[in-house]
């Protein structure tokens, strides 16, 4: 009887998984997870993975299915359910991270026949070249390849999971045996289940109006699957097949965004840790100016509402993590790298190459076409939140005060500017250069 392993990644879902689609052609099939114990846990994303496993067990379960969960190294426990199993064959998604590149390379190690399918991008990278070189380095030109490409058909979730009699399948761990340290106090759900109602839900209400109201701080209503796509929960095909049409080419484009991260770190896997354009530029080193940052105290409200907005959420609005990266980056002038580790820190849709593409983006070093760019913090604030509402919404402080004055506190009389309880701007704060 043919036996296959399914290595769950970043595949969390049972819609459209090329990997778990194949597996199950065999007679019998081993739903496996591996928590890695080499890996650092985020307490934000620990917490989306553990809710999300949990889902996904039970889906596998209602198809007649199950999840294994194990602990250590994955190649290691693959290689032991294959000798207790008898599987020949083991599945997996094809993710190009740094990580993922090592972990596939151990299992082809094993005496399996490996297979790496698509499903944790729309197209995967590699797939679209320029004529001159082996990745774009300009968005411009991928898009218009990735939009025009031909993309896989969707995979049906199956009917029916046949497990192996006699496995166990292992209790999934607390959140306290996996990490710890601060978490946001009003995250996401983690889980296939609650990533596809947030999608079903915004493709029917908000999706169309994506081009004009994806950038208002105050509005709140962008699509929020960020965390979903990371883990799988929700397929990113699936949803970029979904907004097909001219109506949603803004969110088509932020896909697309997405994958070519993912295709320059697949060529330069160190995006994380060096600049993809090196720059000649000296970095200040000010842990106090760092510090304010990361709390959200820096006296520039935009800057710090998106900054608290992060802790309590693990979450931040995409103009606003433009933003405040601008304002580390380009006003006070501290390495990309220093935003980076924090953001990775709290952000439950932390993803390497994303994450790191778009820091190298607004700092100038990255794949930005206009190195000098910068973004002025208040006129930023003036386009996308002019009532206030957003900072409002996250600096308590400034809850009462009028539009004229909630992106300029320092400019009340003293004595109320006192009263509020809320800094002056940040030493060293200026507004170089062009704004976006």
């Amino acid at each position: 009887m043919s036996t296959s392993i399914l290595l769950f990644t970043r595949d969390l879902r049972v819609h459209d998984n090329p990997a778990l689609a194949a597996a199950c052609r065999a007679e019998r099939v081993v739903p496996l997870f591996v928590l890695d114990d080499a890996i650092r846990g985020v307490p934000n994303r620990v917490r989306f993975l553990l809710e999300s496993l949990a889902g996904l067990r039970d889906s596998l379960r209602a198809a007649g299915g199950d999840l294994l969960v194990r602990r250590g190294d994955p190649a290691a426990e693959v290689a032991r359910l294959a000798r207790a199993t008898g599987a020949d064959a083991l599945h997996l998604a094809d993710e190009r991270s740094a990580y993922g590149t090592r972990r596939l390379a151990a299992l082809r190690d094993l005496d399996l026949a490996v297979s790496a399918h698509p499903g944790v991008t729309v197209v995967p990278p590699g797939e679209l070249t320029p004529v001159s070189g082996d990745h774009y380095r300009v968005f411009t030109p991928y898009w218009r390849a990735w939009d025009a490409a031909r993309w896989r058909a969707e995979a049906r979730a199956p009917k029916t999971v046949r497990l192996p009699d006699g496995l166990d399948a292992g209790p999934l761990p607390d959140l306290a045996e996996l990490t710890s340290g601060p978490y946001s106090p009003d995250p996401a759900p983690g889980g296939e289940r609650a990533g596809r109602a947030r999608m079903k839900a915004w493709l029917r209400e908000t999706a169309d109006e994506y081009d004009r109201i994806h950038d208002d701080l105050a509005a709140d209503r962008t699509s929020r699957l960020s965390p979903y796509i990371k883990f799988g929960c929700v397929s990113p095909l699936e949803l970029a097949r979904a907004v097909r049409g001219e109506k949603r080419e803004e969110f088509r484009r932020q896909l697309a965004w997405r994958d070519f991260h993912h295709q320059v770190a697949a060529a330069f896997p160190a995006l994380a840790r060096r600049d993809y354009r090196p720059r000649e530029r000296a970095w200040n080193r000010d842990d106090d100016a760092l510090a304010a940052w990361r709390d959200g105290t820096t006296g520039v409200p935009i800057v710090d509402a998106g900054m608290r907005q992060l802790r309590r959420e693990g979450y931040m609005h995409n103009r606003a993590r433009l933003v405040t990266a601008s304002f580390l980056t380009r006003n006070l002038n501290i390495d990309w790298r220093d935003g980076l580790r924090h953001f990775d820190a709290w952000l439950t849709d932390g993803d390497v190459a994303d994450n790191a593409g778009n820091w190298q983006w607004v700092a100038g070093t990255g794949n930005n076409t206009r190195p000098g760019q910068v973004m002025n913090p208040l006129r930023q604030a003036a386009r996308f939140d002019p009532g206030g509402v957003y900072v409002q919404r996250y600096v308590p402080e400034l809850a009462d005060l009028d539009a004229r004055h909630v992106h300029r506190p320092w400019t009340l009389p003293d004595d109320r500017r006192r009263a509020l309880d809320y800094p002056p701007p940040i030493s060293g704060y200026r507004t170089p250069g062009e704004d976006e």
